[in-house]
C-alpha cells in the first residue's frame, strides 16, 4: 500500500517533461491582419476606404501549426518553401522568434511567398487578400525538400503534415511515402485522398473534408457526428489512416478509430471573433499530447481545450502550454467513462494502484474531505463517481440535489487529493465498477460491505473493499437542515 498518494501526470505536465521533437512539412503561409477606420467611401467605386492604423504579420498555414507545436513546448522543425522576399524574410524571422527550427525552410530565389491580408474596420474583416506563387516549385527545390524531410525526421517523435495544394503534388506524396518515418504521422490536408499513400496514424478533417473522404453528405448539427460515426471505415480507408478525429467546429469533434467506439468532445462557442487557425491549434495540441505518450481519447480532449482558449482572441490563433494549463484544471479531471477506461488501463500498465469511491457529494463537508483523503492514501490513482441530478433525485427526494452535477464534480476535482471524476447515472456505480476494475473500492465508515450494492461487482472484479473511517456530525442532509433552520428563523424575525 502506498503511504503516501502520488498524483497522476496530467497530459500538459506529460508534454511538459517530454518535449516530444516533432517536424513540420507543409504549405509555410504568412497571414497579414491590417486593421483600419471606415469614414467614407471611395469616389472611383462603391467601395469603403479603410484608414489603416495598424498592420500585423504572423505565419499560417503550416507555419502556424510550427508555432503552436513550439508554443506547447515541443522541439520543433519546420520543412518547407518560402520566396527569397520580403514576406519570406518575415515568416522566416517570425517563425525562429517563436522557437521554431528554421535551418530547412529555403528561400528559393524568383518564388513568390504565399501571403494572406485581412483587412479589418471595428470587429468585421472587409476583405482578404492573398497573394501567391502561381508557377510550380522548380524540381531542384523539391528534391532538396524531400532531403530535408529525411534529415530532420531521423529522430523525431512525430511528423506533421500539412497540406494545403501547393507544396505537395502527387510525386512529392509518393516520395515522402518511401521515406523513413517517425512512430507518429498527422496529416492535415484539406483532401486527404491525395495523401493516402502516406498511411498516416491519424487523419484530421473538417466537416467538408470528411465528406470528401467519405462520398457522401454528413448532414448537418448533431447529425454530423452521428453520420461521422456510422461512415468511420469509409472516411478512415479513404484517407489510408488508422484513426481520424472529424473535427465539427462550434459542435467540437469525433473521434473514428477501429474497434473502438467513437468519442465525442464538446467545444465551448463563444461569440464570433476575427480569429483563423483554430485547427492548426487542434492538430498541434493532439500532436504535442499523443507524442508525449497521452493516450489518443485524453490527447483529442486536450486538444479541444486548447481550440476552445485560441478562438478567444482576435488574429492567427495560438496556445501557449501555460494557459493551455489554467484552463484546463478540474475539466481535464472531471471525464466521461470512455476516457476514463482509456486513462486507468494507462496506470494499470504503468503499475499504479487505482482507487475508486462514489457519492451525491451535494454539499462538500469535512467529512467528505476527509474520506477522500483517506481514499487518496489507499493507492496512487483516486477515481471519484459522482451521482447525476436524476440519481440524486431517486436516492434522495425531489428536492435535492442543492447543486448540478456539473458543480458537484468540479468541486470534487479541484481537490488535490483527487485524480479523476466521472458521472454516472445509476443508483450504484456497480457496472461502473466491472468497467473501471479499480484495485480497491473505497466506502465512507457509515456502511459495512455487507450492506453495500456494489461489493458484488468489486469481489467479481477482485477488488479489495475498504470502509473509510466514519466522521461523526457531518452529513449533508444535516448541514442543509441547518440552513433551512436560520432561513426560517430569519424569516420569522
Amino acid at each position: 500500500m502506498a503511504e503516501t498518494t502520488r498524483r497522476a501526470q496530467t497530459p500538459t505536465e506529460r508534454i511538459r517533461e517530454r518535449a516530444p521533437r516533432v517536424v513540420v512539412i507543409g504549405d509555410l503561409l504568412l497571414d497579414g491582419w491590417w486593421s483600419g477606420t471606415i469614414g467614407r467611401i471611395a469616389r472611383e467605386a462603391p467601395a469603403p476606404v479603410v484608414d489603416l492604423n495598424a498592420r500585423e504579420h504572423v505565419p499560417g498555414g503550416a507555419a502556424n501549426t510550427a508555432v503552436n507545436l513550439a508554443a506547447l513546448g515541443a522541439r520543433v522543425a519546420a520543412v518547407g518553401l518560402v520566396g527569397d522576399d520580403e514576406a519570406g524574410r518575415i515568416l522566416r524571422e517570425a517563425l525562429a522568434d517563436a522557437g521554431v527550427d528554421v535551418s530547412r525552410v529555403r528561400a528559393i530565389a524568383g518564388a513568390r511567398t504565399t501571403t494572406k491580408v485581412r483587412v479589418s474596420a471595428g470587429e468585421q474583416v472587409i476583405v482578404r487578400i492573398d497573394d501567391s506563387e502561381p508557377d510550380p516549385w522548380p524540381a531542384p527545390a523539391l528534391d532538396a525538400l524531400i532531403d530535408d524531410v529525411a534529415t530532420a525526421s531521423a529522430d523525431a517523435d512525430a511528423q506533421v503534415v500539412c497540406d494545403y495544394g501547393s507544396l505537395l503534388g502527387d510525386e512529392i506524396v509518393e516520395r515522402l511515402a518511401a521515406l523513413p518515418r517517425p512512430a507518429l504521422r498527422v496529416v492535415d490536408a484539406h483532401d486527404a485522398r491525395r495523401l493516402r499513400a502516406l498511411r498516416p496514424e491519424l487523419v484530421t478533417p473538417n466537416a467538408a473534408e470528411a465528406e470528401l473522404l467519405a462520398g457522401e453528405s454528413l448532414g448537418s448539427g448533431e447529425q454530423r457526428a452521428e453520420r461521422a460515426a456510422e461512415l468511420s471505415e469509409r472516411i478512415r480507408e479513404a484517407a489510408g489512416a488508422r484513426a481520424a478525429v472529424v473535427t465539427l467546429d462550434r459542435d467540437g469533434t469525433v473521434l473514428l478509430a477501429p474497434g473502438a467506439t467513437p468519442v465525442r468532445t464538446r467545444a465551448h462557442p463563444y461569440p464570433e471573433k476575427q480569429a483563423s487557425g483554430a485547427g492548426d491549434v487542434f492538430v498541434a495540441a493532439l500532436t504535442a499530447a499523443h507524442a508525449s505518450g497521452e493516450p489518443l481519447e485524453s490527447a483529442v480532449a486536450l486538444a479541444q481545450r486548447a481550440a476552445d482558449v485560441a478562438v478567444q482572441r482576435v488574429g492567427t490563433c495560438v496556445c501557449g502550454l501555460d494557459e493551455l494549463e489554467r484552463a484546463a484544471g478540474a475539466e481535464l479531471a472531471v471525464v466521461d467513462q470512455d476516457l476514463l477506461a482509456a486513462r486507468l488501463d494507462e496506470h494499470r500498465a504503468r503499475g499504479d494502484r487505482i482507487v475508486f469511491t462514489n457519492g451525491c457529494f451535494d454539499v462538500l463537508h469535512r467529512g467528505h474531505t476527509a474520506s477522500l483523503r483517506q481514499a487518496a492514501s489507499l493507492g496512487d490513482v483516486l477515481v471519484v463517481a459522482v451521482n447525476s441530478d436524476a440519481s440524486v433525485r431517486r436516492l434522495k427526494g425531489e428536492e435535492r440535489p442543492v447543486n448540478g452535477e456539473r458543480d458537484r464534480a468540479d468541486v470534487i476535482a479541484a481537490l488535490a487529493c483527487v485524480d479523476y471524476v466521472t458521472i454516472f447515472t445509476e443508483d450504484t456505480p456497480r457496472e461502473l465498477i466491472r468497467r473501471l476494475r479499480p484495485h480497491v473500492y473505497a466506502k465512507g465508515g457509515d456502511y459495512t460491505p455487507e450492506m453495500l450494492a456494489e461489493t458484488a461487482a468489486a469481489d467479481e472484479i477482485g477488488a479489495e473493499i475498504a470502509i473509510l473511517d466514519y466522521v461523526a456530525d457531518h452529513s449533508t442532509t444535516q448541514i442543509i437542515g441547518r440552513i433551512r433552520e436560520v432561513a426560517s428563523d430569519g424569516a420569522r424575525r
